[in-house]
Parts: C-alpha cells; structure tokens; sequence
C-alpha cells in the first residue's frame, strides 16, 4: 500500500508526480514510437522495443504505483522498499518445516572468549568513615517511561555526588504518553536505593521540614536551575553549586539526559553503582518477576533451562510514528493517520515536512513485524521447539500479526501467558510497573533480541552486559540487511539461512564492547562499571 499524495507520509516522488512534469505514461510512449515507427515505414523498429517492454513486465521489475485520471504510473520500487515478508514466508514455510538440520543457537550463540572476560569492580563500601557535610538538598523530576526515568535517577545519584548534596528520592512525573502514576516506592525499593549508596550519596525520602518551611512548605519555590541537555561537570560546579551554597536547596526539573555522557571516573562509577546495584524493583513487582522467569525456567526444562526474549516494537503508537507500510491497506492508512493526530496532533501535517515510508524501510527504521523476528531467528538456527518470551506493550492487530510467529514458535509466552490475570490485577494501569516484568524476565534469558531501539533496549543491554561478564547476549539484527533478505520473494532457504547466521555472528562479536567517549554507560559498563579478568593460563 502507498501512501496518498496528501499523507504527511508521502514520498518526494509521488509529490512531484503532482505536476504535469512527470515521466510520460506507457501508453503515450507506445503511440509516440508507434507514430514515429509508421511515419518512417519502420515497422520493424517496433518489435524490439515491445520484446524489451514486455521482458521488463514478466520480470517484475515495474510495480503499479496509482491511477491518477485514468493514467496508470509505473516506476521501479528499490531493493528493501517494500513489505513482501509475508509472501517470502509462503515461499520458504515448506522448507523452513523440512529443515531438521538447524544448529540448535540456543546452545551455542555465543562464543565466549576467556580473554575477554570482565567482572564487577563497583564498591558497595567506602573506605571514608563518614560523608563531608552536605553542601544542600537536590530535588529531580524524572519523566518519560520506567528505564527514562531509570537513566534520571542515576544521573541525579552522579550529580548529588559531583555537588555534595543530598539527594531527596526522584519525583515522577506523570507523563500524558505514558499515563502512569507510580511514585518511586511502588517500583523501586526505597530502603534498598538509600542503603546501597549510603557511603557514597546521602538520599532522604522527603525534604526536612525546616528546609521546606523556607520555601513556604512549597517545593515549587524552590530554584529550578533548568540544567540544559547534557551539561558538563564545569556547569553543574560553576552554575549550581553557588545556588545550592546559597539557598541550601535546589531543583532541576525536567531531568532527563541532563548530565553529559563523559564525565570523570569517579562520578561515572556513581551511575554505575545506582544503576546496576541500588536499584532494586519493589518487593510486589520482584516477587511476580521472580515468578515468571521460574516459570520460563521450568518450561524450558529441555533446554537446559535457557530461552529467547525478544522485545518487540510493534504496538500502533510504534507503527504510527515511523511512518511505514504494511500490508494492511487502506485501512492500515487510515488507522496510522488517526493515531499519529490522536497523539502528535499536527507533528506530521507540517508544511514542507516530506517522510518516504520506502526510505524508512530500506534505512533500517520500520519496527519489525512479528513474523520478521521470527523468520529472522528460525533462519539463525533456533529450532521450533525454542521458548519464547515476548516483552511488549499491545501489538497493532495482534490476531493478524502474532499469528506467524506463534506458527514458528509454539512455545511463546508473554506476560500475559505467564502470569494469572489476579497476579496481574495490580499492576493494570501503570505501564512502568508491567514494563518491570519484561524487564527483569528478559535480563535472565539466555538471548535478547531487539528490535527497535529505544532506552528499554539500551539498559538491556547494558545490564545483561553487567550480568554476563562483559557479555550482552544480545541479537541486534542490521535491519537494512534483513529487509533486503525479505524482500526477495525469489531467495532460497538456505541463502537466507546464510545470511542470518552472518547476522547473529556480527552481534556475537560485538556483545563485548567497550564504551566509547560519546557513548551511555547505562549501555557500555566496561570499562568504567567493570575490571576484566585475567585470561586463564
């Protein structure tokens, strides 16, 4: 399905085809050669170029683009424009079912490499008896989902330590996308988060009554210092530090990505430290966590106790907002253009703004159906009877599009699965706590696969890293790659097989990266969360 002309989806070319200075149509072409051909008694000069037309026709290589005033336009769609992956799944099912021979990946994914192997160096302790007095009281608004609002609150441990101050636990704000109302206590272990770091940063719940009766018992008097994106350690010393000196408090609000991504060793550990050991998910949603990855554990007895998670994008504020085609039609049009008004109301209708959904795709940015991911992993050489965890929100028209994958996996399991409905109660409504879930079940497979980027993936990715000595055990598929494999209708199993496998041995061989200066440590923990060990002689 394209787009119309009039969709803020549509692409440069179909634009220009508004005018009347478009290529000419077959017809006119043919009538144009046919004129010419018989006005020189040339008939023969025709039947080369109908040969050529018509060779051109059987082979595909023209696709029906629109009908504008009765005039059919044809054009050339690039490789990986369009969403086939449905009809190369048609093509290949018969031999993905007789393909016996596959490498069993989830045994054997991963090569590990005993010179590369790194442990945890973060110290709990401090070897000072006691914390310098307290320069103040520094109060942060995290926003945005669960792992957003995660990469606040480390950011704020790191500043607090930078600045001396006191940290007052995060207050969340209620976010009109996310809509959840949780405080830090419902998904965070509070007790836990101050213990942790108690030789390190001083936190308190609440700001002491003498201080907020300065302020007249409102934290909105307090200066919101408004610290721009990614401000350095000189800022925070040179801007914030005197306002903290002089008023004895503080606030930075919003506070998201407000600390730069390099800062020196010693506050960097302070993120590491937040991040990987004080926080903990509270006692409810670490109780059902623990649950279910048991109960993965369980159901994945023959396989050593080992399964796939795979992060899944697909839901329709995802599909909306990308701005690509599926096989839906018109009524996948007009979906995806109430949804993008519905939520980013006039965003994608602005003047000159031009989005190419063919150009999404074949640069990597449409979020990946169902039935990609799992043609993706039965093609690296996990095996039908693979356990399977999804973590993902509500997936657009999810009848349709599960269905593929439930066909390639029967052992799928999501959290609605593997959990009861009343062990889930709770937790309906607030989408950072159910995010908690797939978050801690997805940490303990034995592969994550993701599919679409964002912070959800990014400290994934980073944790697992944490977890598995250096590790990610992470599948991150090149998605310019795949669409090329699935757009070719005419591709051979084992060609595609081929290419898979090619595509888990680059995520193998880039699951133990270091952190580059402009890179997040949320993501790359060695080295700064994390000493390697010796090789062993």
């Amino acid at each position: 399905m394209k787009p119309h002309p009039s969709s803020p989806c549509s692409s440069p070319r179909q634009r220009l085809r508004k005018g009347s200075g478009g290529p000419p149509s077959p017809r006119r072409l043919v009538v144009t050669i046919v004129s010419a051909a018989l006005r020189r008694k040339g008939v023969l000069l025709i039947v080369p170029m109908i040969y050529a037309v018509a060779t051109v026709g059987l082979l595909g290589l023209w696709d029906l683009e629109s009908v504008r005033v009765g005039v059919a336009v044809f054009r050339r769609s690039p490789p990986g424009a369009v969403y086939r992956s449905p009809q190369v799944f048609k093509k290949l099912w018969a031999s993905i079912l007789a393909d016996v021979n596959h490498s069993n990946a989830l045994m054997t994914a991963w090569h590990s490499n005993s010179s590369q192997r790194w442990n945890h160096c973060i110290s709990k302790s401090n070897s000072e008896a006691e914390l310098p007095k307290s320069n103040g009281f520094l109060i942060i608004e995290a926003n945005g989902g669960l792992n957003q609002q995660r990469l606040s609150i480390c950011d704020a441990v790191a500043v607090a330590g930078l600045l001396n101050a006191t940290l007052v636990i995060p207050m969340f704000h209620l976010n009109s996308v996310w809509r959840d109302s949780s405080k830090f206590g419902d998904i965070f272990d509070e007790e836990y988060f101050i213990k942790t770091l108690r030789n390190h940063v001083r936190v308190v719940k609440e700001l002491p009554e003498d201080i907020l009766q300065r302020f007249d018992n409102n934290t909105s008097n307090i200066i919101n210092m408004r610290a721009k994106a990614l401000s350095s350690k000189t800022y925070y010393l040179q801007k914030v530090l005197p306002k903290l000196l002089e008023l004895g408090a503080v606030r930075i609000a919003p506070f998201s990505n407000r600390l730069a991504l390099s800062v020196p060793s010693k506050v960097q550990r302070l993120r590491c430290l937040a991040n990987y050991e004080a926080l903990q998910f509270s006692e409810p949603i670490r109780g059902l966590a623990e649950n279910m990855v048991s109960r993965m554990v369980k159901n994945s007895s023959h396989s050593g106790g080992k399964y796939v998670s795979i992060h899944l994008r697909f839901e329709e504020d995802m599909v909306a907002f990308s701005c690509c085609t599926y096989d839906g039609g018109i009524e996948e049009k007009h979906e995806m253009d109430k949804a993008r008004e519905r939520s980013w109301r006039g965003k994608f209708r602005r003047r000159g703004r031009i989005i190419s959904p063919e150009a999404n795709r074949i640069g990597g940015k449409c979020p990946l159906t169902p039935l990609e991911v799992g043609m993706m992993l039965r093609g690296m050489g996990f095996g039908n009877s693979t356990p399977i965890y999804v973590a993902s929100g509500k997936i657009y028209n999810a009848e349709k599009y599960m269905a593929p994958l439930r066909q390639l996996f029967p052992l799928l399991e999501t959290k609605e699965t593997i959990a009861s409905a009343d062990e889930l109660a709770p937790f309906k409504g607030h989408s950072s706590r159910l995010a908690a879930l797939d978050y801690t079940v997805c940490l303990h497979s034995e592969v994550f696969v993701t599919t679409q980027g964002g912070n959800f993936p990014h400290f994934l990715t980073g944790h697992r890293r944490y977890l598995n000595r250096g590790h990610s055990k992470t599948i991150k598929p090149d998605k310019r790659s795949l669409v090329l494999s699935l757009d070719n209708p005419k591709i051979r199993w084992n060609k595609f097989k081929q290419n898979m496998l090619e595509m888990l041995h680059q995520s193998d061989s880039t699951g133990i990266a270091l952190r580059k200066p402009n890179s997040s440590v949320y993501t790359f923990p060695i080295p700064d969360c994390m000493c390697q060990q010796e090789a062993e002689t």
